[in-house]
């Protein structure tokens, strides 16, 4: 089994260093470039710059051009890169003179930069969480698990081709539900907030964490107990926020400027096509026309809680496993349906959980996942990753069926001719939207379509994923 293991990470670490050698976001697309240079520009001001002008708007910071925007641990770790980076060759990020720079040994540096990342956090992290579910899955089925997650298309070709680090706070949500299913809760509660701390979008993952670890609290046998795991999981959280946050806490005018950075709202509810609720109204009635930022981030706010109540509440009663994975399943998709300012790339956020709900609901799952790419698939195209994008969800496939036995049960029949509809759809979308030129009047007709397909596809595994958790309690129960 060991070198089964060792074999599925060392082909999930291949095909993340295949997708290395593609392109990336912005190659050759000055002045802005794209989230590579993002990346960059980031280090290059985390060396040159005093840690409290990080977040701070200044002749040496212009936050128009990749302003710092994601928290503290996003902009230490860009610290510590870009300082090997300088070792290496200081003119990666020389102040100003470094910007756009495509040089093929910047590339390699910054390539092999993700990939260290795989192999130390995120890689271990989800074969840690598939050795967690192993007295569940029993053998053959942790394998059948891990290589599956191992080569999700999605994540690595976010991180490894468009170039994101999402390997990092994905890799550490990710043991920390480990932790949760083993029971180490205040580990799980150090590492979420470490997730938390690296990228904002964790508060996909935050509510089911929150519910879980307070139901466990209450769950105590005495008033003394509830108290003693209340105030040790709260100071563990509180701790590890004063200590990242440190730097900015001696003024609430700088705190006050790193959180509009981290949550700008006057950027719009959303800006490319996203598949969510709201770009999906866009096309028949325009928000921005009729609502204003302020009002259209409350109504995000109001909807994306009350979506991600049922199932919140349902793992706050009812604390398990499985129902730990289904309500961050549920509760991602509710705030990337619903909540304000949704990238495309979030999506990943409910795809981590799906990863580990394969073994439950294998051909759902795996559908689920297909769909999640091809929602990117604008945004890959852009890159010039499309090829690599189809042809490792291609393989992705194959490797789901080489480990799934056929099976001819009614509900799998009905299911199985669902999936083959759903994706003739998406593979006569990409086939339109290389052969079909749009009408000038509607440049962005494939992307929005792609867009609406997926978010409708969204919403039915959202309502899925709820009627699961709320009516399965059967399957659930000590699971």
């Amino acid at each position: 089994m060991k070198s089964e293991i060792l074999a599925a990470a060392f082909l999930g670490l291949a095909v993340r260093s295949i997708i290395s050698l593609h392109s990336y976001s912005g190659h050759n697309s000055p002045p802005m470039y794209g989230d590579y240079e993002a990346q960059r520009h980031w280090q290059e001001v985390t060396i040159n710059l005093d840690v409290g002008e990080w977040y701070t708007n200044s002749s040496n910071n212009d936050l128009m051009y990749w302003g710092l925007d994601y928290p503290p641990l996003t902009a230490f770790h860009s610290y510590l890169v870009g300082q090997v980076g300088k070792a290496i060759d200081p003119e990666f990020v020389a102040l100003h003179k470094s910007r756009g720079i495509q040089s093929a040994e910047h590339k390699r540096f910054m390539r092999s930069t993700v990939v260290f990342a795989d192999v130390l956090i995120y890689l271990p992290a989800i074969l840690f969480v598939c050795l967690s579910l192993d007295k569940i899955l029993q053998g053959q089925d942790t394998l059948f698990l891990l290589t599956l997650a191992m080569t999700y298309p999605g994540q690595f070709l976010i991180d490894n081709g468009h170039f994101q680090y999402n390997n990092i706070s994905l890799g550490l949500a990710a043991v920390a539900v480990g932790g949760i299913l083993r029971g180490k809760y205040y580990t799980a509660s150090f590492l979420f907030t470490l997730a938390l701390n690296y990228k904002q979008m964790e508060l996909y993952h935050s509510l089911p964490f929150f519910a879980f670890l307070l139901g466990e609290c209450i769950a105590q046998k005495n008033i003394g107990a509830f108290a003693s795991k209340l105030s040790r999981i709260a100071t563990i959280v509180l701790t590890t926020f004063a200590v990242l946050w440190s730097p900015w806490l001696g003024s609430s005018k700088a705190a006050l400027g790193v959180l509009q950075r981290l949550f700008p709202v006057a950027r719009g509810v959303f800006e490319d096509k996203v598949a969510n609720v709201w770009c999906a109204i866009n096309v028949v009635w325009k928000l921005r026309k009729h609502l204003m930022n302020e009002q259209m981030a409350l109504i995000c706010i109001g909807c994306t809680l009350i979506a991600a109540l049922p199932t919140n509440i349902a793992v706050f009663r009812n604390r398990s496993k499985l129902g730990f994975l289904l309500a961050l399943f549920n509760t991602s998709l509710a705030f990337f349906l619903f909540s304000f300012q949704v990238h495309e790339k979030t999506i990943l956020l409910a795809a981590l959980p799906a990863l580990f709900l394969l073994k439950w609901w294998p051909n759902e799952m795996l559908l689920f996942l297909e769909v999640s790419v091809f929602s990117m698939l604008p945004l890959l195209t852009k890159d010039n990753l499309l090829l690599p994008a189809l042809a490792s969800t291609v393989a992705f496939h194959l490797v789901f069926k080489c480990f799934t036995p056929q099976t001819t049960s009614d509900q799998y029949g009905i299911l199985k001719n669902i999936a083959k509809i759903s994706n003739l759809v998406m593979v006569l979308i990409v086939g339109a939207s290389l052969t079909i030129y749009p009408p000038p009047r509607f440049p962005d007709l494939w992307p929005l379509i792609i867009s609406v397909t997926s978010c409708a596809h969204f919403v039915l595994f959202f309502l899925w994923g709820n009627y699961q958790q709320l009516t399965c309690k059967k399957m659930l129960q000590n699971k």
